[in-house]
């Protein structure tokens, strides 16, 4: 006859360990918050954002409001890469296009085409577009402009001044980002990640028959 382990109490086999309520209490909320989050993100990013990188790869998540939900103007100004003074207030009565971007960004190279096609296709119709580059000297910006054939301007943020002005909308790590502002300054629409050239489209379209 075979002979059984002894048991303690219940069921428990000596020399086994035995899990602490605390432990197993922990486990089991950690799984319930993990759930939680996930139930509350709109949108799976995991395979999109890479942190250390500091980018957001793939199809950008976008975002429009309506004009009676928009914020305050945005206020910022700059000095573009090519000596200009950029102010954001003067671009009022029209809509501006905003892209946050550097130059080593995998995304950003990506979507740099469609962003000067858009570019050309509104030129006409007073929609002005703006750069602004949070990383890199000019040398590796104008490079990146010339390779890609970028025609509109871009301001150099190092120091985080235009994207504290942008503090809400877009997200410090969040590169590239795009947002559309209307004719007063506020965000009408935010693209995070790589454009999608239709529904930038399709947003700026949108602002403009406003």
């Amino acid at each position: 006859m075979t002979a059984r382990r002894p048991t303690t109490g219940r069921g428990v086999v000596p020399g086994r360990p035995v899990p602490r309520r605390r432990s197993v209490l922990t486990l089991a909320s950690a799984g319930a918050v993990g759930a939680l989050l996930s139930a509350c993100s709109g949108t799976d990013t995991s395979d999109r954002y890479d942190s250390d990188a500091g980018y957001i790869s793939g199809d950008g998540v976008s975002i429009e409001t309506a004009p009676e939900d928009r914020g305050e103007p945005i206020e910022f100004a700059g000095t573009t890469y090519d000596g200009e003074e950029f102010v954001a207030a003067e671009q009022r009565g029209g809509v501006l296009v905003l892209n946050v971007w550097y130059a080593s960004c995998p995304p950003c190279r990506i979507e740099a085409p469609d962003l000067q096609a858009i570019h050309e296709e509104y030129a006409e119709q007073g929609v002005a577009f703006i750069g602004v580059n949070v990383r890199d000297e000019a040398g590796p910006a104008q490079a990146f402009e010339e390779s890609y054939g970028i025609t509109y301007p871009s301001i150099p943020d190092r120091d985080a001044q235009v994207m504290y002005a942008l503090s809400g909308q877009v997200a410090p790590n969040a590169v590239p980002s795009t947002l559309v502002l209307d004719a007063e300054g506020r965000v009408a629409a935010r693209i995070s990640g790589a454009i999608d050239p239709s529904t930038l489209r399709s947003m700026i379209d949108r602002v403009l028959a406003e």
